[in-house]
């Protein structure tokens, strides 16, 4: 088995432990840890620490140093080799070999020389273990040769010329470094014309006259030797156009003519390389360098490509002005054709280098030291590459393996050498050369065969301390073989330690990751091998992190002032803690103004150079914090009155701390303005998935100048920063740079999860998606997951797109499902989601209500119960059951198939219910089916019952005809309802005499058979007012009313035979209630006294509370109260005021939430929205008519009219809403309303009216409960019928025809 010292804080965890140790045994090799103590007593093999390189350059002015240091225990002895050979150092007094190393130190000083010396030298450090050798050093003494004399000639070249100046420095060790200098030693200027090749020429594109001097020098430097050598300069004349002119013309008679032309432009051409293509060939790791330099007019610009790639970006650089390119660090990766291009205005050319990449031997697996057990096995491995693959060899204590002594337990495969039941004796140090043409490796690797017990190295009761929640680490450093195992115990009896919350490291390390103040305590360390056991305690204490709690704060002060910054520290009490006060991260200058206590820094006169950034830094020896506050520092406040504005908006926005999840966001604000900045708004933008629109984010108070955001995955954050004072807010500053979070599982599920089903046989299962801010990565989709409620089974699980529904199919009916629906992306799993129950597709009812029986409460109202059906029959949700009921009267009068049929739907499981509205005198039929989501069950068996007579409606008409001096004969058709068999009518009348006041009123009884009536012994000329009503068993019914005026004649005293009637005492009967659940309608009849004003009371019932009062708006006789509370008892009574005030008897109603409704809402159909525009339009035409009539005139005048006939019913508009008075029908026995005329043929025609509930409730949706009051709509197939009661019988009017259409 191996052993191993493993670095700290590498984590492995406990379940690939043993997969690790298989493979060290297997393959690795150890180091023994180098601990005094333990080496004092442990055997090791040599091992080369130190040497010199393999390519050794020495300067010759120096002594010669070849080091060679080695570790071992016994200490190694050290010899060495020279060029093959044993080196005997004692026989060459100028060699000495250093006490305790290999080192040698050659006197050269004193005399003889450094290339007596040159060679090849290896030094071996051997001891009982084994021998280690080092590389082959190759010394060398470095070389500075001067330049060859020559004599150089003069250069003259015209401008626009290339030139070469050749350097050819000499052959020196270390190659020389090149540079072109003046005389004055000044570097000559370098440009895109004039440049230094590799090989230190320099090189003209094309050349200028200011290019022309005596001094072109080129420099040598050889830094081994720290020497600079010189070649002779180089004169440089460059002549121009104009001077060569002179030239020749100084030379030439008067008859010759010669003119010099100036150098033509030209294309590029190469200086060097030469050719279309060259080869370059360079060692791997190297620095591959590139050259191109042309020559032209105008100069070429140099650009390079790769034609069979692209150029590496981080590892290409361009030197010399685009002429050379150099690749670092080049591989195999980078071999292929580069070509550099040169251009100018006149062409283009191009060179193409092949590079061939080649290595010298490099390490894929070096060889390790291997420290085993006896009888143990092992294996040494020596893996290398190169171009050319490079030869592997062994060799074993510096000898050849082939030539070294034989050893039973080892067996070499090539690059491996395997060791089986490994003994003492196969101790050794083996070395591996790896090597090619181009270099060679030596790895030096021992196998140490050793018997040890386990051995702690940690130091006994170690105190550590660490921060609470932040990691802790307890060493336990250990050395046996075989290789112990290591365990945990916490306290003096505690149990081994075990994963989670502890993390277990190779090397004996225990962490605990984040540390509380319960994890302190005594920690033991037990080491075990074959050979024994070891064990060490060591000791942890958790400290209270130190927290700044009150923080500096941003400061505006005026020059010359005095500004405090607070800063104070909450900390462990047994840490002390140092509180440092620093400046823009300097110290704070050392002026008596700045001054510190306690918490506080003071900062007195303030003055300009004061402003800036003041940081508290709070040192423990475990831990510090910081934190700042920017001093802004302004003049003081001129004279002339500020300029108050909103601020200026913030900028240099920058984000700092950038982790998965925050970010910090600093800023420097704008100014203020003169008010003082009271906080700072940060908005957001996502340019992923909402570019363009900004979202707040934070706000911080004014006084910050950074903030730590929280961030949300996979999201492109921009952040801008806005300033606000007492007068706005600034404009926004500039957006920040843009920060993309990573991506992350998203943390959130899709809400409002539904499981529905559309059909008997399937289960819809929909959800909110979630949006593109919330998926927190890409591929967003979810896991739809299901299971019936009352079943065994398991969960059942798709995976869909990002939709919102998918759809379960062949469930059975309405079944139970637990459902649940988690997101996920292509990073992972949202946290697990909340299960939901839903069913599976309805069916219709299979099974009728039974038992159906009804109880006839009044003329109008039924009361129907019936036994519920069983809940599984229902198969659906149950919504209520639903009565259909009808009366067949009429049905001889219209075929059964139109029979209206009216609805009253009665929600959750009630079993019983009231029918209103009904008609008396009637025959009804009725069912009762059940409902649930899909529809209605079928039908109970019809149940007949009978309402009893009720009051009826009425007269249909009224005609007086054949008026005579003292007659007038009354003709009338029955009430369009009589609700039961008529007794008798009943005629009142009353004369009205020329000051339009009501004379007394007589009573007569009519036959019930009787449709014609004569009156006797009426005055003459006076007018009559008619109140005619027809009477049942049940009561007298509505009245008609009707005036009349005998003819003129002299006679006028009335037949003592008819009589006056009797007064009328009041009476108020019939209090009615129409219920819904936030208003009610009130209706009653009344008989008695004209110009009668009602008032309506009401209160809630079994209370205590004061009656609420209504006044009713005129004589008629129903009011609507709103604003009730749903669900809520309610008494009411209906008063009179005046001279015959009274009040009825009180009537108990209740506001209800039952629902009801129409199968067909006539009120919604295009026909009749179509019919009611078409009725308005006719009755606006009927007002015009009305009107211009009106201004005729008629047969009274109209101020006589309005003295005579004052209603109180006639009323203005009303304040509250601005529509017309209402004019009530239920008691119309007044005076002739003004502006109304009689028609000739003395005919009242009654208007019909439909007796449903609407005329009760606010529209077709009037609601009872279940005693009686209106809980449902009636269906909309029936057709209006004539309607019937409280009509007035008089002409149309302006105010007449307003009221019916309001």
């Amino acid at each position: 088995m191996q052993l191993k010292i493993m670095p700290k804080k590498k984590r492995l965890s406990a379940g690939r432990v043993p997969l690790i140790l298989f493979l060290c045994q297997m393959i690795s090799a150890l180091d023994v840890p180098l601990d005094s103590k333990l080496l004092e007593d442990l055997v090791q093999p040599p091992t080369i620490t130190q040497q010199s390189p393999k390519d050794y350059i020495i300067d010759p002015r120096e002594n010669i140093v070849i080091q060679c240091e080695a570790k071992g225990k016994p200490p190694p002895s050290f010899s060495w080799t020279r060029n093959g050979t044993h080196f005997d150092i004692d026989k060459d007094p100028l060699v000495t070999m250093k006490a305790g190393s290999g080192t040698l130190v050659i006197n050269i000083l004193s005399e003889g020389k450094a290339e007596t010396y040159e060679g090849v030298y290896q030094c071996t450090a051997r001891n009982e273990r084994g021998a280690a050798i080092s590389n082959n050093i190759v010394v060398r003494p470095s070389r500075s040769p001067l330049w060859t004399k020559e004599k150089l000639e003069p250069i003259t070249l015209r401008s626009g010329q290339s030139l070469v100046l050749p350097c050819r420095p000499p052959i020196g060790l270390p190659p020389a470094i090149i540079f072109w200098m003046d005389n004055s030693f000044q570097r000559l200027p370098q440009s895109e014309r004039v440049s230094q090749g590799l090989n230190g020429d320099l090189y003209f594109s094309n050349v200028l006259p200011e290019d022309s001097r005596e001094d072109y020098i080129c420099y040598a430097r050889f830094n081994h030797t720290q020497t600079i050598q010189q070649k002779q300069p180089i004169s440089v004349k460059v002549i121009s156009v104009d001077e060569l002119n002179d030239t020749i013309a100084a030379n030439l008679s008067d008859t010759e003519v010669y003119g010099a032309k100036s150098s033509r432009e030209r294309p590029p051409t190469f200086l060097t390389p030469e050719g279309n293509a060259s080869n370059k060939e360079e060692l791997r790791g190297n620095v591959l360098s590139l050259e191109c330099i042309a020559e032209g007019l105008p100069t070429p610009i140099i650009y390079w490509i790769k034609e069979d790639g692209t150029l590496p970006t981080n590892r290409t650089f361009y030197r010399n002005f685009q002429k050379t390119l150099q690749i670092t660090q080049v591989s195999e990766a980078d071999s292929g054709k580069y070509q550099c291009i040169a251009k100018n205005a006149l062409g283009v050319i191009h060179h193409t280098i092949s590079v061939t990449v080649k290595a010298a031997p490099y390490w894929i697996m070096a060889p390790q030291n291997l420290v085993l057990s006896p009888g143990e096995d092992g294996a040494l491995n020596c893996r290398a590459n190169g171009n050319p693959k490079p030869k592997i060899s062994w060799l074993s204590n510096g000898v050849p393996i082939e030539i070294a002594p034989d050893d039973p337990s080892r067996k070499i495969n090539g690059d491996t050498i395997m060791f089986s039941s490994v003994q003492e004796r196969s101790s050794a140090v083996y070395q591996c050369n790896a090597s090619n043409e181009y270099g060679y490796l030596l790895g030096n690797a021992f196998v140490n065969v050793l018997a040890e017990p386990p051995r702690i190295l940690t130091s006994t009761n170690t105190l550590y301390q660490v921060i609470a929640n932040r990691p802790a680490l307890l060493d336990c450093a250990f050395f046996g073989s075989p290789l112990p195992s290591i365990e945990w115990f916490k306290g003096t009896k505690g149990s081994a330690l075990h994963e989670d919350p502890y993390v277990f490291h190779e090397n004996g390390t225990l962490e605990i990751p984040v540390a509380q103040k319960d994890s302190t305590g005594t920690y033991t360390c037990v080491a075990k091998n074959k050979l024994g056991m070891a064990k060490n305690e060591v000791h942890l204490e958790i400290k209270d992190p130190t927290r700044i709690i009150k923080q500096p704060e941003y400061a505006v002060v005026q020059r010359g002032s005095t500004v405090s910054f607070e800063c104070k520290v909450k900390h462990d009490h047994t840490l002390i803690p140092t509180v440092t006060w620093l400046k823009d991260h300097g110290e704070l200058p050392s002026d008596g103004r700045f001054t510190i206590d306690k918490d506080h820094l003071v900062v007195a006169d303030v003055s300009d150079d004061d402003g800036g950034t003041y940081t508290c830094v709070a040192n423990t020896t475990l831990d510090n914090v910081s934190a700042s506050a920017v001093l802004s520092v302004v003049a003081p406040t001129p004279t002339p009155a500020p300029i108050y504005d909103v601020p200026n908006p913030p900028f240099d926005l920058e984000l700092t701390d950038q982790l998965d999840k925050s970010v910090q966001l600093s800023w420097t604000p704008g100014d203020d303005n003169n008010s003082p900045i009271t906080k700072f708004i940060i908005e957001y933008e996502n340019a992923m998935h909402e570019a363009g629109l900004w979202h707040h984010q934070a706000e911080v108070p004014g006084t910050q100048t950074r903030a730590q955001l929280k961030l949300s995955p996979y999201v492109n954050y921009s952040f801008r920063v806005m300033a606000e004072n007492s007068l706005g807010r600034s404009s926004p500053s500039e957006a920040s740079e843009q920060y993309l979070t990573k991506a992350a599982e998203p943390d959130k599920n899709p809400m409002m999860v539904e499981g529905l089903g559309s059909e008997p046989d399937n289960l819809v299962i929909t959800w909110q998606p979630l949006n593109g801010f919330e998926s927190n990565g890409p591929g967003l989709q979810y896991k739809v997951s299901w299971r019936q409620k009352d079943g065994d089974d398991e969960w059942t699980s798709v995976i869909v797109a990002n939709v919102s529904k998918y759809i379960v199919s062949g469930t059975p009916t309405f079944v139970p499902y637990l459902i649940k629906v988690q997101a996920l992306n292509d990073v992972g799993f949202a946290p697990e989601p909340a299960v939901v129950m839903g069913h599976s597709g309805e069916d219709l009812p299979m099974v009728a209500p039974g038992n159906v029986h009804v109880t006839v409460v009044n003329s109008t109202l039924a009361e129907v119960h019936w036994d519920p059906v069983p809940l599984k029959s229902v198969r659906g949700h149950l919504q209520g059951y639903r009565i259909y009921y009808w009366t067949d009267q009429n049905s001889s009068k219209r075929n059964r198939r139109h029979i209206e049929k009216k609805i009253l739907t009665f929600q959750g499981s009630k079993t019983h219910g009231m029918l209103p509205g009904l008609e008396p005198f009637s025959h009804y039929t009725l069912n009762v089916r059940v409902v649930n989501g899909k529809g209605e069950g079928p039908a109970s068996p019809d149940r007949v019952f009978h309402t009893p007579e009720g009051v009826p409606s009425a007269p249909s008409s009224l005609k007086i005809v054949n008026p005579t001096l003292d007659s007038l004969t009354l003709e009338w058709d029955p009430p369009s309802h009589p609700n039961g068999i008529l007794t008798e009518y009943t005629l009142k009348y009353q004369p009205i005499n020329s000051t339009h006041e009501l004379g007394p009123l007589v009573d007569l009884k009519i036959p019930a058979n009787k449709t014609r009536w004569t009156l006797k012994n009426l005055n003459f000329s006076t007018r009559y007012k008619f109140y005619f009503y027809a009477q049942t068993s049940a009561g007298s019914g509505s009245q008609i009313t009707e005036e009349a005026v005998t003819t003129v004649d002299e006679a006028g005293i009335l037949p003592p035979d008819v009589g006056a009637g009797k007064a009328v005492n009041p009476r108020m009967s019939k209090l009615t209630v129409a219920a819904a659940e936030t208003y009610a309608n009130i209706s009653w009849e009344y008989e008695g006294p004209e110009h009668v004003n009602f008032y309506v009371e009401y209160g809630v019932a079994g209370s205590k509370e004061e009656w609420r009062k209504e006044i009713v708006n005129g004589s008629r006789s129903f009011f609507g109260l709103k604003g009730l509370m749903p669900g809520t008892a309610y008494k009411v009574r209906v008063g009179a005021e005046g001279d015959s005030g009274f009040v009825s008897s009180e009537d108990v109603f209740e506001t209800g939430p039952a629902m009801a409704s129409r199968q067909v809402d006539i009120a919604t159909q295009g026909w009749f929205i179509g019919l009611m525009c078409a009725v308005a339009l006719l009755i606006l035409i009927l007002l015009i008519v009305c009107f211009i009539r009106r201004n005729k005139g008629g047969k009274y005048p109209v101020k006589e009219k309005e003295d005579a006939h004052a209603d109180p019913e006639i009323q203005p508009m009303k304040e509250d809403d601005g529509t017309f008075g209402e004019y009530s029908d239920a008691e119309d026995h007044k005076p002739l309303k003004k502006g109304s005329r009689t028609p000739s043929d003395r005919t009242v025609k009654k208007e019909d009216s439909d007796d449903s509930l609407v005329d009760y409730g606010e529209g077709v949706n009037g609601q009872f409960n279940e005693d009686g009051s209106f809980i449902g709509q009636y269906s909309g197939k029936k057709e209006k019928e004539p309607a019937e009661g409280n009509e007035s019988s008089e002409a149309p009017s302006p105010v007449n025809a307003m009221n019916s259409f309001v």
